[in-house]
């Protein structure tokens, strides 16, 4: 959604959350992880304190080159008691008495009171990457001389907004989109996402890593956006006239949001269904957006004996808080109303949290299965298991996956599939196998990190891959099977998907051959 895009996936952090599952081996990757996603006070704060460049009273660097030029020698000389200043408030970052009697920054320091704030930000962000990052090279270089430098790059400004873009312009020499910082503003907007609930007009959005181009994922239906014509795989040019090349999808999002009643104006590139692209401007209104993950259905299903039966359909969205409660409410109401088997449909589903997708793997699986496998900096892998887990239904189950279906619905997919629980219908998955933590800063704003790579169950690497479906959802396959196997001539719009058909041709499959278990 505006709100939320399929890069901004919580930490397994939140697995510490969950009394069903537990991990082996231990590892650093886990225990550095056992945060809250939205926990300001994320952690002891002298943990950063090794991680930064100090020198003591005696021994400062100003006077070795390994550390500065000459040029910024004199720098810290005209700065003086501001390097003292920049060393009090990173003591109490650090809340060390020993360290804050001991040792003093040796960085230059401003005295515009809105960049010395973001200089804070800067120190704390590089030490939580220089603590957490998937990659331990960073990239290849020096990553505590990197802090150096853009220091002394942010010491002459005078904007917060001019050094809030030297910390992004630092982290994108990590080559990874999805290592970055977003506003106050942008967090809050992500915390409502998550949470359920915005003013917008109803948008799924993300920047494709290969082109940079921000394209629509999906719409929720009968959104602004929806009625307004917007289709998964357009291509957003400019939002009320300004230009996104090189927008994050967190600013775009914004940009989309705003007061219900207001109109926001879109510039959209589109291809139709003849493969003509062309562009047009839509005026969008502003809506209440609701943000319930789940919708769902019963179909009346015609087995190939001839016998009526009820196929669960549910549709996750979204991975948000609530999306495994609602998930285990529809079970529910679903099994009481007789449903012999069920179609899990995850297409266009661009992630969210993934403790979320967690959670709703547990619905559907036994025992003490591998949900996901993780691999931390040092290249350890760690398994993380369901403790003695009882899923609701043991019903057969199909899970309709595509190309907009990401991360944490790569995660649920692969449990599933890999578990032996559920067949995959649909197309190549987007491929995004990389876990990003969520710390807000002392300033309100937020800082993703990628903490971890993983892998299925199976070991199968998604990264820039995705997963493969077992069937393909093809015309040319529909045309070859018997029309009968296929359920009732209904004319509702799931009978219409064609994707459903062919899962619950599936479904047909499974029951000639007895259930799932």
């Amino acid at each position: 959604m505006e709100s939320l895009s399929s890069n901004l996936d919580s930490a397994l952090s939140n697995i510490s959350l969950l009394s069903k599952f537990h991990s082996k081996p231990t590892s650093n990757l886990f225990s550095s992880l056992r945060l809250s996603s939205f926990n300001r006070r994320r952690r002891s704060k002298n943990h950063l304190c090794p991680n930064l460049v100090f020198c003591n009273k005696n021994s400062c660097p100003q006077a070795d080159n390994h550390f500065f030029t000459a040029e910024n020698k004199d720098l810290i000389k005209r700065v003086g008691r501001g390097v003292l200043g920049f060393a009090a408030a990173v003591s109490l970052l650090c809340d060390s008495p020993a360290f804050a009697e001991s040792l003093t920054v040796a960085f230059p320091v401003s005295h515009n009171r809105e960049v010395n704030s973001v200089q804070r930000t800067l120190v704390e962000a590089w030490g939580l990457i220089r603590e957490t990052f998937v990659d331990p090279t960073f990239n290849h270089q020096d990553w505590d001389l990197k802090l150096q430098q853009t220091m002394v790059e942010m010491f002459p400004l005078r904007s917060e907004d001019a050094a809030y873009n030297k910390i992004k312009g630092m982290l994108s020499t990590l080559g990874d989109p999805f290592t970055r910082i977003i506003s106050p503003k942008e967090y809050q907007s992500f915390r409502i996402g998550s949470d359920g609930n915005l003013q917008g007009v109803g948008l799924f959005i993300n920047v494709e890593p290969q082109t940079g181009h921000m394209v629509v994922l999906s719409c929720i239906e009968n959104s602004p956006a929806a009625r307004a014509g917007i289709r998964e795989g357009d291509e957003l040019m400019e939002i009320n006239g300004e230009r996104l090349d090189g927008v994050a999808s967190e600013a775009a999002a914004q940009k989309l949001r705003g007061h219900v009643g207001t109109t926001v104006t879109v510039k959209v590139h589109s291809v139709d269904d003849f493969g003509s692209s062309y562009i047009r401007e839509v005026n969008i209104p502003r809506e209440v957006i609701k943000l319930s993950p789940i919708s769902s259905a019963i179909i009346p299903h015609k087995l190939p004996d001839g016998h009526l039966s009820k196929t669960g359909y549910v549709k996750l969205a979204t991975f948000s808080q609530t999306a495994a409660l609602e998930m285990e409410n529809t079970v529910h109401e679903m099994e009481s109303q007789g449903v012999q088997s069920y179609i899990l449909d995850l297409r266009n589903n661009p992630g969210g949290l993934v403790k979320a997708g967690l959670d709703v793997a547990q619905i559907w699986l036994d025992g003490t299965e591998t949900l996901v496998n993780t691999i931390d900096r040092d290249g350890n892998m760690l398994p993380i298991d369901m403790i003695d887990g009882h899923a609701l239904t043991r019903d057969p189950l199909v899970v309709l996956v595509n190309e907009g279906s990401a991360s944490a619905s790569e995660i649920l997919a692969g449990a599933l599939h890999d578990n032996g629980r559920a067949i995959l219908v649909g197309h190549r998955t987007f491929g995004k196998g990389k876990i990003q933590s969520v710390t807000e800063l002392h300033d309100g704003s937020a800082l993703f990190i990628t903490v971890a790579k993983y892998l299925s169950p199976a070991l199968h690497d998604i990264d820039q891959v995705g997963i493969n479906p077992d069937v393909q959802c093809t015309t040319d396959f529909l045309n070859s099977s018997p029309k009968d196997s296929f359920g009732s001539a209904s004319s509702s719009s799931l009978e219409k998907d064609s994707c459903i058909l062919v899962a619950e041709h599936q479904l047909d499959v499974q029951e000639s051959k007895g259930s799932v278990s």
